[in-house]
């Protein structure tokens, strides 16, 4: 081994007691056992994938979104023009906070956690990718945390993510508009002066 070479570390040459290189042993078989079991949802999602490439594919522009997170998004939010406005996914979520009222003071708690578990797992674990990645949500979210706590960021950065996801799917679901025929203008000329020409 060279100067400055770092030796090769491995869980299972670790030196251990009887009872925990046992465990250790037990968890590296479930572990091989898991792999051909992951290999096959793998596929099972690339498959999904192919078969709404543009609007997966889409939605993984975000920094911090990948493959699962897309396609978990857009599996359950469905058509989005079910949701006129970014603020009823986010509902539709469980990601808004809740409001607790009274004698004319508004107070927002926790999130409602109502929606889809697994969605809103997904989507709080790419924000803390995505906080790395996307410049605005490190700002946004180093600011949360030094003010409300690394929990409460995570959440809002979720929330944030959940909204700008909306807005791609949106634009996803705008049609194309059509190409220009050759000779056409740039630009329409409806309303200009002949003048200008």
């Amino acid at each position: 081994m060279g100067r400055g070479t770092k030796p090769e570390f491995s869980i299972a040459s670790m030196s251990l007691g009887p009872w925990a290189s046992r465990r250790r042993q037990q968890l590296l078989d479930m572990l091989d056992q898991l792999g051909p079991v992951m290999d096959e949802l793998d596929r099972a999602v690339i498959q999904e994938i192919e078969k709404r490439p543009a609007t997966v594919q889409h939605l993984m522009t975000q920094p911090g979104v990948g493959p699962v997170t897309a396609l978990a998004f857009v599996l359950t939010t469905g058509p989005v023009e079910r949701f006129p406005k970014s603020r009823k996914l986010v509902s539709y979520l469980g990601l808004n906070p809740s409001e607790e009222s009274s004698g004319g003071r508004q107070r927002l708690g926790a999130i409602s956690k109502q929606g889809n578990t697994m969605l809103r797992c997904l989507l709080v674990e790419a924000a803390q990718t995505a906080s790395i990645y996307d410049p605005e949500l490190r700002r946004d979210y180093q600011r949360l945390k030094f003010r409300r706590g690394s929990g409460v960021a995570k959440v809002a950065i979720a929330r944030k993510l959940a909204v700008r996801l909306y807005w791609k799917l949106r634009e996803a679901a705008q049609p194309v508009p059509p190409a220009p025929m050759q000779g056409s203008p740039a630009h329409s000329v409806v309303g200009e002066s002949l003048s200008s020409y």
